[in-house]
C-alpha cells in the first residue's frame, strides 16, 4: 500500500514537472502575442489621440488666425 502511494505521488510530481517545463516555451509565446498585440493597440489609441489633439489644435489656430485678421480690418 505505501508503495502504490509511492509511485502515485511519483507519477504526480513527474506530471506536474512535464507540464511546468514543458508549457514554459508556449506560455512565453503567448506572452510575446498578448505583448505585441496590447502595443499594437496602445500605438493605435496613441495615434487617434494624437489626431484628435492636432485636429483641435488646427482649429484653434484658424479661430486665432481670423481673430487677427479681424483686428487688422478695424486696425487699416
Amino acid at each position: 500500500m505505501k508503495n502504490a502511494l509511492k509511485i502515485g505521488f511519483l507519477a504526480l510530481s513527474f506530471g506536474l514537472f512535464v507540464v511546468a517545463c514543458g508549457e514554459g516555451a508556449k506560455t512565453g509565446e503567448a506572452a510575446d502575442s498578448t505583448a505585441t498585440a496590447a502595443s499594437q493597440a496602445i500605438d493605435s489609441t496613441a495615434n487617434a489621440a494624437q489626431t484628435e489633439v492636432n485636429a483641435i489644435a488646427d482649429s484653434a489656430n484658424q479661430v486665432v488666425d481670423s481673430i487677427k485678421a479681424a483686428a487688422d480690418s478695424v486696425k487699416h
